[in-house]
């Protein structure tokens, strides 16, 4: 096919020889089946940040970390050199979690770079070689359901043993090869310290996978593993061998709501008093 625009600084650098085919356009990039020498290797070609449809991109950046102050006083302020600097943590996101989780025996593609806003990666194929199906074109046995879901909650809790939450996993984001699941797409992996909202990524995740192949498998829609890996990774017991149940007791004591209002009333106290010191500071 004729060479998109995007690809050709690589193609004239000797990075790509051939661009072969389109494999698909989504929310945030758009992929191609490239040739490397003797490989075929897929090119992820991000999209520029007006295109792109991903939303709260916002709640997926908070915690990463940046270079230096003048990085993140430019992002801050949205000049066009802090628009830059996020684009490019935004693509070297997925590049370091790719590295980060194949270390970590995740089954993801293998990286071979991040240039220009181009992401070179191995070419996910199944048994016959051809391009993998995505995990929402595959039907399965109840029996191939487990153990995919078996796998991929396994896989899960390593990515989490690294720190990482995916924050986007469904059956969108997930190929299927001859040895089952491999999980992609993850420019907006969060740390699961440092971002407020990776509990909730995490039990989305879980849950989103929880109900794709419950459709295969009617046992795990009653399952709990996301509130039972988070638990567990908060008492900071988790490990990629920890056996898990998918069972969880819901606490039974009831919130004493009068304790949190007395709390409430007392900090709404001290903050008006807070600012009273200053106003009359000011006054002085």
């Amino acid at each position: 096919m004729k060479t998109p625009k995007r690809l050709q600084p690589l193609i004239e650098d000797g990075l790509i020889d051939e661009v072969i085919s389109q494999l698909m356009s989504g929310k945030e990039a758009t992929v191609f089946m490239v040739r490397c020498g003797s490989e075929i290797r897929c090119a992820k070609v991000y999209k520029d940040a007006g295109k792109r449809s991903f939303k709260q991109a916002v709640q997926y950046r908070e915690g990463r970390k940046v270079r230096n102050s003048r990085q993140a006083r430019a992002m801050a302020k949205g000049s066009k050199y802090g628009r830059e600097e996020q684009e490019s943590l935004w693509h070297n996101a997925e590049v370091d979690a790719l590295y980060k989780l194949a270390q970590a025996n995740v089954r993801v593609p293998k990286p071979y770079g991040c240039i220009d806003g181009v992401l070179l990666m191995e070419l996910i194929t199944d048994a016959d070689g051809d391009v993998a199906p995505r995990l929402n074109d595959v039907k399965l046995t109840q029996e191939e359901a487990l153990a995919h879901h078996t796998q991929i909650i396994r896989d899960v809790v390593r990515m989490l043993c690294t720190g990482l939450v995916h924050g986007d996993l469904s059956e969108f984001n997930v190929l299927v090869d001859q040895d089952g699941p491999v999980i992609i797409d993850l420019p907006q992996a969060v740390d699961a310290v440092a971002n407020n909202h990776a509990e909730w990524m995490l039990e989305r995740d879980i849950n989103n996978m929880r109900d794709f192949y419950g459709q295969f498998a009617p046992e795990l829609l009653t399952t709990q593993y996301a509130k039972e890996i988070w638990e567990i990774y908060e008492s900071g017991k988790l490990t990629p061998e920890t056996e898990l149940t998918g069972h969880f007791d819901e606490p039974t004591e009831s919130a004493d709501v009068d304790a949190v209002l007395s709390e409430i009333q007392e900090a709404f106290k001290e903050e008006q008093e807070r600012l009273a010191r200053m106003q009359s500071t000011d006054e002085d």
